[in-house]
């Protein structure tokens, strides 16, 4: 326990050894659809329809809750990536204010959020790129579209019938984005951005063509199963404030944003404005394209789907509609996986710089200025869950890992402004003592509508994590700090 409460000093980018140095290559716009293109992505693509069977058309609602608490980390996440401009996200805050134990925590909470965002987001991929193979007679046989199952493992008919399979596609986009990440950032960025208008134009096509099929309705019954949880299918609990919870993973996404501090030109600038404008525009998108989704087909229909934009348009005799919709969104999700490929990539690339992982993943590639052996330690990984996972099963414990994450960022900007009330802040976040334990607060209580099975987990994953923290961790961490000092 010696070196729990140890604060990491933070080091400049100009003094990090030069096979450890990230080359500063964005700009805000770049930053803006870097979090546009991490928030706007599977979770409206395709958490919607998990999202309906929930909360039915109150999903909204569950929309809105979440959106404000990720307001609210936000503004917090502005301030501290602008005041500590390097890599790392929330793990390097935690590490600078509240000490080495509360960083490994959170930076293994980190592993388990971006590894199954990433997972997630390659699951929901590969179920439009299959309707979109579908629909030109090119679809792929069932067990190479899903991961293996149990007998009774899930719900429905299907339940009681175990199967074996892979998810081909899943692991094959996985595998394309590693590798553009590991040509070069900026080039990425430059993608990524041509995709995002891409994205933004397939979500306006769908609006336009649905909501002239809204109907009120469709909103009957609006909250179906209630505010709090009530106990549902599989155990799952149901209603608005469980919906929130994973309709919760539909708004983050700019904490990715975060990651990108040592390759941002203008940090004290740009990361503000990258992560406060990519919330405010996703909120916007969110909230009309769920509008026009419930108006325009009852929630029952799509609950539940792996396509539901593409379904809506189908049911709404827009068939051909909805295979542009579906080709569009398998061009386009990429841009979510980028985002948190990228972000994933650099936190691992910090915590082996710290030593807890071995130093030789930090490595640099010195023509390209990406860390190259940690991007593809990271895509193997992912593919690897993303080739055997169910999508909401994944989805529930990335959340569990993110609002463990934002409950520390949260801490870290009270922490800071008690200790250090003086320091350089280039972004204050406004109504301090408001907005950060609304943080906090809202954080746990969505983490505590989870379905008991993602806290269990989550619980266990990090009795799991504390072990390799003071058996492997922390030894290597305290050697790592000894050299350079």
């Amino acid at each position: 326990m010696k070196n729990w409460n140890v604060r990491k000093t933070i080091v400049p980018r100009e003094e990090m050894a030069p096979e450890h140095r990230l080359n500063p290559t964005l700009s805000w716009p770049h930053l803006i659809a870097l979090g546009v293109g991490a928030i706007v992505g599977t979770g409206i693509l395709t958490l919607t329809g998990v999202g309906a069977d929930r909360a039915g058309p109150a999903m909204l609602v569950s929309f809105v809750i979440a959106g404000i608490i990720c307001a609210c980390a936000a503004l917090c996440y502005a301030e501290m990536s602008t005041s500590i401009p390097v890599s790392g996200s929330a793990y390097t805050y935690s590490y600078s204010v509240l000490g080495e134990g509360f960083a490994w925590i959170v930076g293994w909470s980190l592993i388990l959020e971006y590894s199954l965002v990433v997972s997630t987001v390659a699951v929901g991929w590969a179920g439009y790129a299959n309707d979109a193979l579908r629909h030109i007679g090119l679809g792929l046989p069932d067990f190479l579209t899903h991961g293996p199952t149990l007998a009774g493992a899930q719900c429905g008919a299907a339940a009681q019938q175990a199967s074996v399979g892979v998810n081909v596609l899943a692991v094959l986009i996985i595998g394309v984005v590693a590798a553009l990440l590991s040509f070069g950032t900026r080039e990425s960025a430059r993608v990524n951005i041509v995709l995002v208008l891409l994205k933004l134009a397939t979500l306006s096509l769908f609006v336009i063509v649905a909501l002239p099929h809204f109907h009120m309705s469709n909103l009957h019954p609006f909250a179906p199963h209630g505010i709090f949880a009530t106990p549902g299918a599989c155990g799952r609990p149901y209603g608005i404030m469980p919906a929130a919870a994973i309709m919760f993973f539909a708004f983050y996404g700019f904490d990715a944003i975060s990651t990108a501090a040592e390759e941002t030109r203008n940090p004290g600038r740009d990361l503000a404005i990258g992560i406060v404008g990519s919330m405010v525009a996703c909120t916007l998108i969110y909230i009309i394209v769920g509008a026009a989704a419930v108006g325009a087909v009852h929630y029952t229909v799509f609950a539940n789907s792996p396509e539901p934009l593409s379904l809506i348009l189908r049911q709404a005799g827009q068939g051909n509609v909805a295979t542009i919709v579906s080709t569009g969104a398998v061009i386009a999700l990429p841009t979510v996986l980028l985002a948190f490929l990228y972000g994933q990539s650099r936190i691992f690339m910090v915590m082996a710089r710290d030593g807890f992982f071995p130093k030789a993943l930090a490595a640099v590639w010195a023509k390209r200025g990406t860390p190259v052996r940690i991007t593809i330690v990271t895509a193997v990984v992912v593919a690897t869950i993303a080739a055997v996972t169910p999508i909401d099963v994944i989805a529930s414990l990335a959340n569990a890992g993110t609002l463990c994450a934002f409950v520390s960022v949260g801490l870290c900007v009270i922490a800071r402004r008690l200790r250090e009330p003086d320091a350089e802040r280039p972004f204050r976040t406004p109504l301090i003592w408001i907005v950060a334990p609304l943080t906090i607060l809202g954080c746990i209580y969505l983490f505590t509508n989870l379905s008991w099975l993602t806290i269990e987990f989550f619980v266990a994953w990090n009795v799991i994590g504390l072990i390799v923290y003071f058996i492997y961790g922390s030894p290597r961490a305290e050697r790592a700090r000894s050299k350079t000092t």
